[in-house]
């Protein structure tokens, strides 16, 4: 599975972003996929995810609310779109996949990355 995240970019504090990250490859619509982010010096953590069949969402606490994860199975897209945005949203966000995992803060469970999409929230 091939994973392309777009959508990033700069915005002011309570400003809002879509991500979208395109997924070709296998049969993308059998995988649930997520989002993860890194700010600088920080590791990798979890945002949200959701199941194949677009019928469950996850979300960290601190954007339960805000961010809205979606899967356009048609198309093989994920989106992310965050709202109210705050300084402390800006990292690297990335798209995630994987066959079996579909709610897991740690990394090293999602088989699948793209390549990253910055995220900057100035105050």
């Amino acid at each position: 599975v091939q994973l392309q995240a777009s959508g990033g970019g700069l915005v002011q504090a309570g400003g809002s972003l879509r991500l979208s990250c395109v997924a070709s490859g296998r049969t993308v619509n059998n995988y649930h996929m997520g989002w993860f982010r890194q700010a600088p010096g920080e590791e990798r953590e979890y945002v949200a995810s959701i199941t194949w069949d677009d019928y469950v969402e996850y979300y960290r606490d601190t954007v339960q609310g805000r961010f809205s994860v979606s899967k356009d199975n048609n198309t093989g897209t994920l989106f992310l779109q965050m709202n109210s945005l705050r300084p402390e949203d800006t990292a690297v966000y990335y798209c995630v996949a994987d066959q079996y995992t579909v709610f897991d803060l740690r990394p090293r469970k999602w088989d699948h990355w793209g390549q990253g999409t910055l995220v900057t929230v100035s105050s």
